[in-house]
């Protein structure tokens, strides 16, 4: 089938046309450079003969959806969407290279780099996730560059609500990375579904393929249907593919949601666990924490959101309010004025009323203090009772080597299940299962980690802080 000429670029203020980047089913993209401030973007603009309410409703949705997610340093950024003269709709975004999508085809991409690629996509998806939103259309091709070789996602324009009712067309559903519960209109999406569609896309940036493509054949829609809905994925026939993320990403790719990774965080900390096996530095988490997402604003007629994925459990709220105190007090004052009324029948009225006021304060102070300390003591009994089961690290090694830092431990007695979690200066914490950490230290002149156990969702006593200062050791 002969491929479309591109449309012709719309007139935007502000903007100068330079060339075509490319074209799609239902949009182009176009180079401009912007008059101010002057940079190069690119302008994905919608075509005239697609645009109806449907097609420009989700559009819509795609640059608020965007737009909420761009300061992750691993999402593709938007900076304006309008609708040009002609009535196109159209996204300023930041200008990114689509080199990874033509390179692993041909050259094999190193594991640790898509253990990288891996693990920031993933934090990116993760995040989505967490403010409401799949993206619905993870793949190869939707992973950019940037100028600094930083892996951003990108096209979030089929992006949903997790448990929407109604099956959604599959306008833009890319058969190779799609889980077989979506080819079949099971569901339009779900975490499970995004799971799956992260495996394929890491063992395709690996096997220079998508996972049920077979050499030699078309490689047609229906094949490829078929054999996602019947077979598993042939292992990888690379040798410096460990058998571990092997394992990883066929699990990742299970017919049945219920034996993928739980979440595509579990899938991240199964790439982290990968690069500890290889002794690698292991690439930090990149999730925005529940407050961000909680603090974006809501907008009910949404229907890129994910609908009370979020919550907060009212009995938290009451266990984070702190006692108020001036109630016992207030209680205890009304006591002693009643108890202090009865000594002022056995002395001179201004004596009595004078001890009365001395009993007063003496018995309010008192009972002041029985609540500080119980309050105290309480907090030492939750304090000891949470964490005095859990084991603490301690006498962290560190040393340099070859521009990396290694820090090392022994284990402090950790169970199955239990994790480490591993924070390097005021960034997000990683989460391990290994007793060693590695830190790309290239630019850095002092690096410094604090190590703490995690059992059953909570954790002990971080252990003292250990630096290293780069280049001399410790």
């Amino acid at each position: 089938m002969a491929r479309r000429l591109p449309s012709n670029p719309p007139n935007l203020p502000g903007f100068s046309f330079v060339r075509v980047l490319g074209s799609g089913g239902f949009a182009d993209v176009f180079l401009y450079e912007q008059n101010m401030p002057r940079r190069q973007v690119a302008v994905k603009v919608l075509l005239s003969e697609v645009v109806t309410p449907q097609v420009r409703a989700m559009f819509q949705a795609e640059a608020n959806v965007m737009a909420q997610l761009s300061a992750h340093p691993s999402v593709l950024t938007v900076y304006q969407a309008s609708v040009s003269s002609d009535g196109r709709p159209y996204l300023v975004m930041e200008l990114c290279s689509p080199a990874l999508n033509q390179r692993y085809r041909v050259d094999p991409v190193p594991v640790p780099d898509v253990l990288r690629i891996g693990v920031k996509i993933a934090s990116a998806l993760e995040t989505a996730h967490r403010a409401g939103v799949l993206h619905r259309d993870v793949k190869p091709s939707n992973i950019l560059m940037t100028a600094y070789g930083h892996p951003v996602l990108s096209d979030f324009g089929i992006a949903s609500t997790l448990g929407e009712s109604e099956a959604t067309d599959a306008i833009g559903l890319s058969i190779p990375w799609s889980a077989p519960e979506v080819l079949v209109d099971e569901v339009p999406g779900s975490v499970a579904s995004e799971v799956w569609s992260l495996g394929a896309t890491v063992y395709s940036l690996l096997a220079g393929r998508s996972p049920f493509e077979v050499d030699g054949t078309q490689n047609t829609s229906a094949e490829l249907i078929s054999r996602i809905q019947k077979g598993k994925p042939t292992p990888i026939a690379r040798e410096d593919v460990p058998a571990s993320l092997q394992a990883i990403l066929a699990r990742s790719m299970s017919k049945r949601p219920e034996s993928r990774q739980a979440s595509v965080l579990e899938f991240i900390r199964d790439l982290q666990s990968v690069e500890a096996e290889l002794a690698l530095a292991q690439t930090p988490l990149e999730v925005a924490m529940d407050d961000w997402a909680l603090a974006t604003a809501e907008d009910p007629d949404d229907r890129t959101r994910i609908k009370g994925i979020l919550s907060v459990d009212p009995a938290v709220k009451r266990r984070g309010r702190k006692p108020r105190a001036t109630q016992g007090a207030a209680a205890g004052s009304r006591t002693v004025n009643r108890e202090s009324g009865g000594l002022s029948g056995s002395a001179s009225r201004t004596a009595g009323t004078r001890t009365s006021r001395a009993v007063a304060w003496l018995l309010v102070a008192c009972a002041a203090l029985v609540v500080v300390l119980g309050a105290t003591a309480t907090v030492v009994l939750v304090r000891v009772s949470g964490q005095s089961d859990i084991p603490t690290v301690r006498n962290i090694e560190g040393r340099t080597s070859a521009g990396t830092v290694v820090f090392s431990w022994k284990d402090p007695g950790l169970q199955s299940g239990d994790t480490y979690q591993v924070q390097v200066g005021d960034g997000p914490p990683s989460v391990q299962h290994a007793a060693e950490f590695r830190v790309d230290a290239t630019d850095a002149t002092r690096v410094c980690i604090v190590v703490t156990v995690n059992r059953d969702g909570k954790s002990g006593e971080p252990s003292a802080q250990k630096c290293v200062e780069s280049g001399s050791g410790s």
